[in-house]
């Protein structure tokens, strides 16, 4: 069988990190003779290579390569390229790990599209991923018709041929950025790169201990040697113009401005601070010219004019200030409407508490920057603009799984507001309105929520600025109505959105990852309940939103006799907010009892049982009567005195006190 694809991982002194990494290649869905991954251990001298030896003996298609340390990841991947045997090759770094059929959908989207790249949704785990990128399936993106200048790491798979044809190599030795140059050429040399969104194919992880390489402080000097390398390639394979300014942005924006900008500047010692600006500056005055800026965001204008001008102490002052300004949102209501989860909401930014103030000067909304006017006329005779392009501010929300870091963006509506700011004339304050609307049968790029927690999140984008802060701590009364469980789809998703604690926002439970269900039900009463004997059914009143009829079992357990009955109930919807809980009742089998309620309703990732705070009474004639628990507990403790609390122990506030501690901790969780 030929091999469609090889994984190359370079290895130097992992430790424990590599475990994940090896556990995701053996879970690979390709079957294991269409596959291979190749080890090549630059000169570890932790337990590594023995862990590698022993793995490729007892695994055919598992191999190692050892090698002298060279000091980087370069050549331990060209070596890599050069034993590999599959038609495409995926890298992956030792300490990261790829979704379990990420082989198979990658190579499949690839072949059907002819790619030369495939590119594969990341996640990060403390680590930045691309985001636009992500948005959506990219079967035939190019670096004009999609942001792949945005994902330069080396973690996607290229068609090996594609490799050898222009003899595409990384740059060998102890430097940086030698991942950019090979991306960046093999994105400009490619016939087609296709880009994956709908699958979690890759896990891009921060260590414990931060010792990923691109975690470390850089030397200057040879940071922005190495840089200038990758800006080389750009001029080589493209032509002066709109594009090629649109490529060197990216480094202008990622590798040089955003290091200039709030606490990640000022939190660098003076010493180094100046250094590093200093090698920026250099790079800036030699190689771009005015259009490479002038297509960012006012506040990167700003700061890209600011390094022109050589302007350190300036670039200091608003980084102090740029550091002040904080996301905020308020969700003003939430409900489900037809399978959907409705979430409407307000955004802005903020500063030192207050709102950020904008100034209207004819037609023109501008900044208010704490800059002196002669720099702002410096940073205008490079061509920066300080006017602020509302009409361009946006909000996002986003569902992030709470363990894997997967996320997916959610369409919303939204509208732009100006208030003005009382006191100032002439100064106003932008709020974002939106409504979202989160579909848990297609929220993850068409595909249906895994089972999770999954934190929401809203990302605004106004100005230069693009911050993200969860939703839900300031809320209106709305929202707190409209928060109800549902039970969508077939197979059924369980779905609660709940406050989190202890800063109440919202969140996302699909399939019961927690106990709140429980205290869905904590209202519940026998007003909520009817039941009939003829023929013998019970019916509750649930606060679940249903799309239409769903199936869920009821079991019925003796609070005396310790035996339970199993009954198939059904689901069905009631209105937005209500459904009802039904299913018939063998009553010549309950007769003269007390039984207790227990439900489970089938879900994606499980179904787990809920105990309802009522009990069914069964008399020997057949006749049937719920009550809520504790009257039924102290009816049965009067029938049965052996089961009497003893009077300096109340039943009532024991029990009491065991809700609140079992609330108490399903909170925490």
């Amino acid at each position: 069988m030929p091999i469609k694809v090889s994984v190359v991982i370079p290895v130097y002194n992992p430790g424990k990190y590599i475990e994940d990494c090896i556990a995701s290649l053996l879970r690979q869905s390709l079957p294991d003779d269409e596959y291979e991954a190749i080890f090549v251990n630059d000169g570890s001298t932790d337990e590594t290579p023995g862990r590698l030896d022993r793995l490729a003996a007892e695994y055919p298609h598992m191999h190692v390569i050892h090698q002298e340390g060279s000091g980087w990841s370069g050549k331990p991947r060209n070596v890599g390229i050069e034993a590999a045997r599959g038609e495409f090759i995926q890298f992956v770094d030792n300490d990261d790990w790829l979704g379990d059929e990420a082989l198979e959908r990658m190579y499949d989207y690839g072949v059907e599209n002819g790619a030369d790249v495939i590119v594969g949704k990341m996640a990060g785990k403390g680590r930045p991923v691309p985001l636009e990128l992500f948005r959506k399936n990219r079967p035939h993106a190019n670096v004009e018709n999609a942001p792949l200048i945005d994902s330069l790491t080396p973690h996607k798979m290229f068609r090996k041929a594609f490799l050898d044809k222009h003899n595409l190599r990384y740059m060998e030795g102890r430097r940086r950025l030698e991942d950019h140059v090979f991306v960046t050429e093999a994105y400009l040399r490619a016939e087609n790169v296709a880009v994956l969104s709908d699958y979690l194919c890759y896990y891009h992880v921060k260590r414990e201990d931060a010792s990923n390489a691109g975690f470390q402080r850089f030397d200057p000097v040879g940071y922005f040697k190495n840089l200038r390398e990758a800006l080389d390639v750009v001029e080589e394979l493209t032509e002066p113009g709109p594009l090629r300014d649109r490529l060197f942005r990216r480094w202008l924006r990622n590798e040089m401005v955003e290091r200039m900008r709030g606490q990640r500047l000022l939190k660098l010692p003076e010493d180094y601070r100046q250094e590093l600006f200093d090698e920026i500056h250099k790079v800036v005055v030699e190689r771009f010219g005015p259009g490479v800026a002038a297509g960012m965001q006012p506040t990167q204008q700003i700061v890209a004019g600011l390094i022109a001008a050589n302007r350190l102490a300036d670039v200091e002052e608003f980084a102090r200030w740029e550091s002040g300004i904080k996301p905020s949102g308020a969700l003003e209501s939430l409900g489900w409407q037809d399978g959907g989860l409705s979430i409407g909401f307000t955004a802005e930014y903020r500063s030192g508490g207050e709102p950020i103030a904008f100034r209207a000067e004819g037609d023109k909304d501008l900044l208010v920057p704490p800059l002196p006017k002669t720099s702002l006329d410096a940073i205008a005779l490079l061509g920066a603009d300080t006017s602020a392009p509302l009409g361009k501010s946006k909000v996002d929300l986003v569902v992030r799984e709470r363990a894997t870091a997967a996320e997916f963006f959610q369409p919303v509506e939204l509208t732009r507001e100006k208030v003005a700011v009382a006191g100032r004339e002439g100064y106003f304050r932008q709020v974002l309105r939106a409504t979202a609307e989160v579909d848990p049968l297609s929220a993850a790029n068409g595909a249906g929520l895994d089972a999770g927690i999954w934190d929401v999140l809203i990302r605004i984008s106004s100005c230069g600025w693009t911050k993200e802060t969860r939703l839900g701590s300031v809320r209106g009364e709305e929202a707190g109505r409209g928060r109800r469980a549902a039970v969508v789809g077939s197979p059924a998703r369980l779905v609660l959105p709940y406050w989190t604690d202890p800063h109440g926002n919202l969140s996302l439970d699909v399939g019961q990852k927690t106990n709140r269900i429980s205290y869905e039900f904590a209202g519940l009463t026998a007003a909520d309940v009817t039941v009939t004997t003829d023929p013998g059914r019970i019916a509750v009143a649930l606060p679940f939103h249903v799309q239409g009829e769903s199936e869920a079992a009821l079991k019925l357990t003796s609070a005396s006799a310790g035996r339970s009955v199993d009954l198939t109930a059904t689901l069905t919807a009631r209105g937005a907010d209500k459904a009802e809980l039904s299913a018939g009742l063998p009553l010549g089998e309950l007769a003269d009892g007390q039984w207790r309620l227990e439900l489970t309703v089938p879900s994606t990732g499980g179904g787990k049982p809920v105990a309802l705070p009522l009990a069914l009474d069964v008399s020997a004639s057949g006749g049937a009567v719920v009550k809520p628990l504790a009257a039924a507990a102290a009816d049965l403790a009067a029938k049965d005195p052996a089961r009497r609390k003893p009077a300096a122990r109340p039943a009532e506030p024991t029990l009491l006190r065991r809700a609140a501690g079992k609330l108490r901790r399903a909170l925490k969780k």
